[in-house]
């Protein structure tokens, strides 16, 4: 290993390289990561010095208060390259505003936006060869900080760990998407948890997506806790629905993440001259376009997934299936955004950063 300063980043670089044995034709989604990854400690409430070092597992103690009292968030966040070899970030001030909004939910310790842009940037450099070039081709960057403090009194941390990690994507879904919608289980509450990133909103959607698995549907659409008769969000991704020439989305709240992509997408729409609206969107309504023939898309959309094509919907034990549509609006806008993330295409609304 080497070690060097750079930025006040200690970077120590990894004696080999595993680049060698990835086959990046045939990857699966988050399960190959790269030769490094960056670290920084939060202890005597101050934030300390920060590392870029060879990937490796972690040893914490057993009482560390992650395992017991669930102080953990993350992000979802993806870096492209171009044909010149340049790396860009898509709409990173973003990511960085939401990961220390679930900090502060979270009873966390904000990160610094040095710190978290500077280290992402600097792990990049250090792992570029193995970002791969190409629409389709990604790096997926996963920021994520846990509860290192010691003892099992259920209070917060005074310790913490932020990481980050970068792993080479292709596409997260592969195939058709089929979703049941809840009628019993909730994702969040008012006064949850539900607008942040934390790691416990994930374990619980797992449940209820294993029956959903279990009868041949890959997610779950969720619906308010209290009366379950609003649309809200898919389990990883915030979920659109076409009723004939109108784009319809639920807006954000305390139960709703603000996805990046979703956000994107709806000025997006816009800026193409589509009929967008953010509001309210009942189960019965899209039940009800999906009988009288209106209903003639529904999409996911996410960091990970870009824009996930749902074929169609169960509920109360009724499946209802979307004929196909040419000219769809989930490949338009699919199409465009993957385009300006990979530098395919302008970049009118300044979203992409270059990793100089």
């Amino acid at each position: 290993m080497s070690a060097t300063q750079t930025n006040k980043i200690e970077i120590i670089k990894a004696a080999t390289s595993k680049i060698k044995g990835v086959d990046f034709d045939n990857l699966h989604f988050g399960e190959v990561f790269t030769d490094h990854l960056f670290e920084c400690d939060f202890s005597n409430g101050e934030w300390q010095k920060p590392v870029v070092k060879p990937y490796a597992p972690l040893l914490l103690d057993p009482s560390a208060k992650v395992f017991h009292y669930g102080q953990a968030i993350f992000e979802g966040m993806k870096a492209y390259k171009d044909d010149n070899n340049d790396i860009w970030l898509f709409r990173p001030d973003e990511n960085f505003k939401r990961f220390n909004h679930s900090a502060t939910r979270m009873a966390m310790p904000e990160v610094p936006e040095e710190i978290f842009m500077e280290g992402l940037k600097e792990l990049l450099k250090l792992d570029q060869e193995w970002i791969q070039k190409g629409n389709g081709s990604s790096m997926y960057i996963r920021p994520f900080m846990i509860a290192t403090g010691a003892g099992v009194i259920a209070n917060p941390s005074d310790d913490y760990k932020f990481m980050i990690l970068l792993s080479p994507a292709k596409a997260y879904y592969s195939g058709e998407v089929k979703v049941i919608i809840a009628e019993h289980y909730s994702r969040a509450a008012n006064g949850g948890i539900g607008a942040a990133k934390a790691a416990g909103n994930y374990a619980a959607q797992f449940y209820p997506t294993n029956l959903a698995n279990k009868e041949g549907f890959q997610q779950v659409i969720w619906t308010d806790d209290a009366t379950h008769t609003k649309l809200e969000e898919a389990g990883t991704m915030n979920v659109f629905f076409r009723i004939n020439d109108t784009l319809l989305t639920a807006p954000v709240s305390e139960r709703i993440l603000d996805g990046i992509t979703r956000k994107s997408l709806i000025e997006m729409a816009k800026s193409e001259g589509l009929n967008v609206e953010v509001r309210p969107v009942l189960v019965s309504e899209l039940v009800d376009a999906a009988k009288n023939g209106s209903l003639k898309e529904i999409f996911g959309a996410g960091t990970a997934a870009v824009v996930s094509v749902i074929k169609g919907f169960s509920y109360q034990d009724v499946y209802h299936e979307l004929a196909p549509v040419e000219n769809s609006y989930a490949s338009l806008l699919k199409e465009k955004l993957t385009n300006l993330q990979n530098k395919l295409s302008e970049d009118p609304f300044g979203w992409t950063v270059k990793v100089s």
